[in-house]
């Protein structure tokens, strides 16, 4: 249940200094047709004089090419994302279509990592694709908007947490992957773990407290991904407000109206498939 609820909310951070609420900006992948640009402007909702950033498969490569194989990268920079400014303290929010491998908490995540917060964004491609390529437009139109620039060493570092988060997605299930990267990094910004022995058992017991078992080869990934992490310019003030403000959500969702509506519904869905279940067996 609590899987489920965390795929309606993502909380991250992009605040925009210098836009208002309510503001527009798209990422186009460079190697999209004319026809393929207007499909994507269609799909994001937005209009033809909204600001657009385009984005190269040069600089895919630059920001993944450390973490994932070139080939696949591809040779064409194809992902696309709009980007709306919410109010202050409204959090992130992402969405994603023809998006395969890559989900909107492993986005969240990653954008908590790299100071982006206060947004809704669409992430889209005109075919399915993995998707690891559209952090970068996303990341590049935040400091055009923002005219505030984000360190290189931590564009590399969301790049590497999506990457990795993916990856280990792949062995242990995407949300179960997602929740233990948010987990862990709330558990660093509380109380910073001083030794890599600190942190090792730090993750082993956010591994736990979610039921997940890790293999000896990913613990040490783990470990020695934060541990670089924790050394970065990153915000963990602000890591830890938006992980915060992602419960405070939850919490609030589940006490409204709509909240219980869902739940209702969501029942309503198991005990129709329970009720099919037995129909099955009782043939």
């Amino acid at each position: 249940m609590f899987l489920v609820i965390i795929i309606l909310f993502s909380v991250p951070s992009i605040c925009f200094a210098d836009a208002s609420e309510g503001d527009v900006i798209v990422t186009l992948g460079e190697n999209l047709t004319e026809q393929q640009k207007n499909e994507m402007l269609s799909e994001l909702e937005v209009s033809d004089y909204v600001q657009i950033i385009t984005v190269s498969n040069k600089e895919e490569h630059e920001y993944l090419g450390e973490f994932i194989p070139k080939a696949q990268i591809g040779n064409r920079a194809i992902s696309s994302a709009s980007i709306t400014i919410g109010a202050k303290d409204s959090g992130l929010k992402v969405q994603t279509n023809n998006i395969t491998w890559v989900t909107d908490e492993m986005y969240t995540n990653a954008l908590i990592t790299a100071g982006v917060k206060d947004a809704t964004i669409h992430v889209s491609a005109p075919y399915s694709v993995s998707g690891t390529a559209a952090l970068t437009g996303i990341m590049k139109a935040y400091e055009a908007t923002t005219n505030k620039e984000i360190p290189e060493e931590v564009k590399k570092a969301a790049n590497e947490e999506m990457v990795k988060t993916a990856q280990l997605g792949d062995s242990i299930g995407a949300d179960n992957a997602a929740a233990l990267m948010g987990k862990v990094k709330d558990e660093i910004s509380k109380n910073e773990p001083k030794t890599e022995s600190d942190l090792r058992a730090l993750i082993e017991e956010a591994a736990t407290e979610l039921g997940i078992t890790l293999t000896d080869s990913e613990l040490d990934m783990l470990v020695d991904f934060f541990n670089d992490l924790k050394d970065m310019d990153i915000d963990w003030n602000q890591v830890k407000e938006q992980l915060s403000a992602t419960s405070e959500k939850i919490s609030t969702f589940m006490q409204s109206d709509e909240g219980q509506s869902f739940l209702k519904k969501l029942q309503d869905i198991l005990n129709q498939s329970l009720d099919s279940i037995r129909v099955l067996f009782n043939k």
